[in-house]
């Protein structure tokens, strides 16, 4: 299963077998052994690429699992032993700011050196749902007020106001508060419609009477800080990840967006190593936190 894996996540055979420590070979043997015994093919090979098979589709959702599951246990009887390891996944909207999380990483790190981190960056909605198929452990999200996620556990970490955030020289950076009507002819850089980074200001301005373009949709703050720099639209950002960018100057507004970070995790027991992640956060994790949503 674990070959299967790897081959289905390098494409290759060559890489798969390097990533399992073997020799392509062995490698190359086990998996036409394990589709004598399906009695199916999982994997379509070429001299260029190999594929996933519709069998080999199926197989890997459940070979994923059942790996994840040995992994849990070795972890299980780890922890009665004293011992954190196995894998901590953990997401994150690239404008967190309610944790220093590249330090909250390294900390953990250094405590717990047997534990696998690894870390993705998205959009809310994304890491919600990656939280609720248990694909990551735990997500730091962005969401508008009042917003809550649905099917996991969580907290609320922070909240505050979005700022905009216009080019140097830009004939509204001299003004000390704005309203979102006084933005209203100028073109902006936004997330994608719908994301919940861009619902907030999509609210605002609309709860304002304000009708805006947004004439460049990016998932990222720091191509979107790149486009504000060369005059092309102005930004929503929020305050303390706006600070970040001395060389752009931020506008306050008096009617702003104001958006919550929140901690999620899933609602089943958490593993050995996020249970020990929740920890170093000051989040109890005995059952006692409420579910996020319905």
């Amino acid at each position: 299963m674990r070959y299967v894996v790897a081959i289905a996540e390098t494409g290759n055979f060559t890489r798969a077998a390097e990533r399992c420590l073997v020799v392509q070979s062995a490698l190359s043997h086990q998996i036409a052994r394990l589709e004598r015994e399906l009695g199916a093919r999982l994997f379509d090979r070429t001299s260029r690429r190999v594929r996933l098979t519709s069998a080999g589709e199926a197989f890997l959702p459940a070979a994923r699992q059942a790996l994840d599951a040995a992994e849990r246990a070795r972890a299980e009887v780890a922890a009665s032993a004293g011992e954190i390891r196995g894998g901590l996944a953990v997401g994150a909207i690239p404008t967190v700011t309610a944790v220093d999380l590249p330090t909250v990483l390294r900390h953990f790190h250094l405590r717990h050196r047997q534990v696998r981190i690894s870390l993705r960056s998205g959009a809310s909605e994304e890491l919600t749902e990656r939280v609720r198929q248990g694909t990551l452990d735990v997500a730091f999200l962005g969401l508008p007020l009042g917003a809550a996620p649905r099917g996991v556990r969580g907290r609320e970490l922070a909240r505050g106001d979005l700022v905009a955030v216009v080019a140097p020289g830009h004939p509204l950076a001299d003004r000390e508060r704005l309203e979102l009507r006084h933005l209203s002819d100028e073109p902006f850089v936004d997330f994608p419609a719908g994301t919940a980074g861009r619902v907030q200001s999509d609210e605002a301005f609309a709860a304002a009477g304000v009708r805006r373009e947004v004439a460049f949709e990016v998932s990222s703050p720091d191509f979107m800080a790149r486009l504000i720099r060369q005059g092309l639209g102005i930004g929503m950002l929020p305050a303390a990840f706006a600070a970040g960018l001395p060389d752009l100057p931020v506008l306050r507004l008096r009617d702003a967006p104001a958006r919550m970070e929140h901690l999620i995790w899933s609602r089943f027991p958490p593993s050995p190593a996020a249970a020990a992640f929740l920890s170093a956060l000051a989040v109890p994790v005995a059952g006692t936190p409420e579910p996020a949503g319905p």
